[in-house]
């Protein structure tokens, strides 16, 4: 492999790694920086980066099948990063006036250096060296406001059920090398027999990674992290962090355990059951906007895990595809809590009464995201709810279809009763108008849009469904 394939292969990592050295250049150089202008260059540099590795393709693998990459990894990767590019956005007027900005950032591409080595990892060791790259510096974000306790109390909370999650991993990991003398996804897949300890080992890895996708009933650490971390933080917890959780997931249930499929659609039918009925019920009970999202954010889950769990390429498609659609509603709704929270430091529910007569505009885009999360057509969030239920269909599970969109209906009071409060409901001391930055303004724009677009560019879901069997 010569150098100019090594790069293609490894473009994301390259262009993150790049970035990384620039930063603390920057940091070291710091003084007389326009602080503006070096935001809006990292913010950008994340667009580009997804661009090229769309453009790149990288296909091949390295360090002797270590790490891995195809045509989906590239599109899951560069999601991410598009992701990041809207979480910057929302970061800006923020990181504008906080000392520590370059800090952010490096902590931000760290984590995605990570999660990058963890989706292409073919290797359960290089798997968890990214699992573990990302882990810590996710927990500093966190804490990263460090003038209010309740963020340092977010990263404590993250990091004490990081290292439980951790642990059971690395107990399920060590099953597999002592059953099967390997620790290849290739190798285990192969000596895979099903034995009572590979089993056993298998469901410490399942409940390892129900920890990182916040699968009922491992998501009791989610509403508070979620709650004491900076908005942005909470953002990339809620979109990147699970998306890329959710992406080695796939992998690993695919890959390495397919000969058990018949076995773990059954434990994930049953465990996005309660993921849908739990979310929801704590979901009506907030007043905190941010634990309102969280467990939003839990109930979805719960949707990703009937495509999880069809096996088919369609799931795999349908799994991506609303990770990009979740991307865009979820973040828009961030955005605005964000601007509101920064403008007046209100996050309850409450404070949004009234809020379309002074704001009519951040109102309008709140409701779009609202209901796309929902799954209220013709949003793109109805399509892509749309393609989860429609590959459990094609599995024959009907029963879990059937709770499903049961679980859809009681989801439109949580959500409708944000809009009630914003359109309906009366203040007597509504929100003054907010002035939202450019940045923020940018990314509401493009959030909108493609809420309202992506669903009817069929062009989207066929491109991801093209390269799904990358995971078959």
């Amino acid at each position: 492999m010569n150098v100019i394939e090594l790069i293609s292969v490894f473009a994301p990592e390259v262009w993150l790694s790049a970035m990384l050295v620039i930063l603390l250049l920057v940091k070291i150089f710091s003084e007389g920086v326009n602080r503006t202008n070096v935001l809006f260059v990292i913010s950008f540099f994340f667009i580009a980066a997804a661009t090229a590795t769309l453009v790149l393709k990288p296909q091949g693998s390295l360090f002797g099948g270590m790490f891995v990459v195809n045509s989906l990894i590239g599109i899951e990767k560069a999601i991410l990063l598009l992701a990041t590019f809207f979480i910057s956005l929302i970061a800006f007027e923020w990181l504008r006036t906080f000392r520590n900005y370059i800090e952010f950032y490096l902590l931000l591409i760290c984590i995605l250096l990570g999660m990058f080595i963890m989706i292409s990892a073919g290797h359960f060791l290089s798997f968890y060296l990214g699992l573990e790259m990302a882990t810590i510096p996710l927990a500093a974000l966190s804490a990263f406001d460090v003038e209010k306790s309740r963020s340092g109390e977010a990263g404590m909370k993250l990091i004490l059920s990081s290292a439980f999650s951790s642990g059971i991993l690395l107990m399920g990991i060590s099953f597999m090398y002592g059953t099967c003398g390997s620790l290849y996804f290739d190798d285990v897949r192969a000596a895979f027999t099903g034995s009572t300890i590979q089993l056993a080992g298998f469901a410490f890895l399942l409940t390892g990674f129900a920890f990182k996708i916040s699968i009922v009933p491992f998501h009791l650490w989610t509403a508070d992290v979620y709650e004491g971390s900076p908005v942005a933080v909470t953002a990339f917890l809620s979109v990147v962090s699970k998306g890329a959780a959710v992406f080695i997931f796939l992998s690993a249930l695919y890959n390495v355990f397919g000969s058990i499929s018949g076995t773990w659609v059954y434990l994930l039918a049953i465990l996005s059951v309660a993921t849908m009925v739990l979310g929801n019920l704590f979901a009506i009970r907030q007043q905190n906007i941010k634990r309102f999202l969280a467990f939003s954010s839990i109930t979805q889950a719960g949707y990703i895990l009937i495509g999880i769990a069809s096996g088919t390429i369609q799931g795999t498609a349908s799994v991506v595809y609303f990770i990009l659609v979740y991307l865009f509603s979820n973040l828009a709704a961030f955005t605005v809590v964000g601007v509101i929270s920064e403008k007046t430091g209100k996050e309850d529910i409450s404070d949004y009464n009234g809020l379309y007569k002074t704001n009519p505009r951040l109102s309008l885009v709140m409701m779009l995201a609202l209901f796309s999360l929902a799954g209220i057509p013709p949003t793109a969030g109805f399509f892509g709810k749309w393609f989860l239920l429609a590959s459990g269909i094609s599995n024959g599970m009907f029963t879990l279809i059937i709770i499903a969109s049961l679980n859809l209906v009681i989801s439109l009071y949580y959500y409708l009763r944000v809009v009630k409060a914003m359109f309906v409901d009366v203040n007597d001391t509504p929100l003054k108008s907010i002035h939202a930055g450019f940045p923020a303004r940018l990314g509401l724009v493009i959030c909108s849009a493609a809420i309202i677009l992506t669903g009817f560019f069929s062009f989207v879901y066929q491109y991801i469904y093209s390269f799904s069997n990358g995971l078959q």
